[in-house]
């Protein structure tokens, strides 16, 4: 049987991840090289024109930023009680496999693609992880938007709290189907959080990184995902509350630098370009 693999976006986010161990300076701020393992790319992939040390440092410290914020938003949820955690857009994320010593406490549920779940579902069974608190929902986004009902199926309870993790997706749909993910989440159990981040507008941003999110916009183009959703973080606030969330506020790039690049002297800081909406039902 032919190989196949998920989306390119999916596959560069988990070797950036994995790049981020291999070729900057400790201590690293997520330890995650186990996308990699799941991949297991050819030799020299550090080679690849989107692998470049310096070109990529601005992408590659935005991703592995925000896994690590959302992260300490799921070990905060779980000591105060919390006990699913939702994955919107999981891709390769490798939480469930990774963090053994979150497994007993919490169950995870990633939502994707089918083709991309049924791939990552038979790596981890080749690679002999053991994930029984992990749950797949596939669901097919071209042909619905309801994620709720699949995600109740495979056993999420929807009277108990979640938190629900949408990182790199809002910029792939459109203005209303963003406000449409905000409202299902908005109406989960009380006590429930949606961490989500999205991409601020290219004009609002310095040139160079303005540059870099061009730059970006063309390779989503040319793959057949282009970006399609901007927000500034008064307009994401604004949605957030019209769909219900009673407590939300954004976490910026100057947030994120001083609570993890604070003592770092190597010039690695999160992006400006890419921000997060912490939204929480909490009465």
């Amino acid at each position: 049987m032919q190989k196949t693999i998920p989306d390119n976006t999916a596959v560069r986010t988990a070797l950036w991840r994995a790049l981020h161990v291999q070729i900057d300076a400790p201590p690293y701020i997520l330890e995650d090289e186990t996308g990699l393992q799941l991949i297991a790319p050819d030799a020299g992939w550090q080679q690849r024109p989107d692998m470049h040390p310096e070109g990529t440092k601005p992408a590659r410290m935005s991703i592995v930023t925000r896994a690590r914020f959302v992260e300490d938003l799921v070990e905060t949820a779980i000591s105060r009680g919390v006990r699913q955690y939702v994955i919107l857009g999981a891709g390769l994320d490798t939480f469930a496999i990774r963090r053994k010593d979150l497994g007993s406490k919490i169950t995870v549920y990633e939502i994707d693609e089918p083709a991309t779940q049924a791939w990552k579902k038979q790596r981890i069974g080749e690679l002999g992880f053991d994930v029984p608190h992990l749950h797949f929902v596939p669901v097919d986004f071209e042909k619905t938007s309801n994620w709720l009902s699949p995600l109740a199926d495979a056993g999420f309870d929807m009277k108990a709290p979640a938190v629900v993790a949408c990182t790199g997706v809002s910029m792939y749909l459109t203005q209303g189907a963003v406000a449409g993910l905000l409202q299902q989440v908005a109406a989960m159990a009380p006590g429930s959080m949606l961490a989500m981040s999205f991409l601020i507008p290219v004009e609002l941003l310095e040139p160079a990184e303005q540059r870099l999110l061009e730059m970006a916009m063309k390779g989503a183009a040319a793959a057949g995902t282009p970006f399609l959703s901007f927000f500034t973080p008064e307009q994401m606030l604004e949605l957030a509350v019209k769909a219900g969330f009673r407590d939300v506020k954004i976490i910026s790039a100057s947030d994120l630098s001083a609570k993890y690049f604070a003592d770092r002297q190597d010039g690695l800081a999160a992006s400006n370009g890419e921000q997060l909406l912490v939204a929480d039902s909490t009465i």
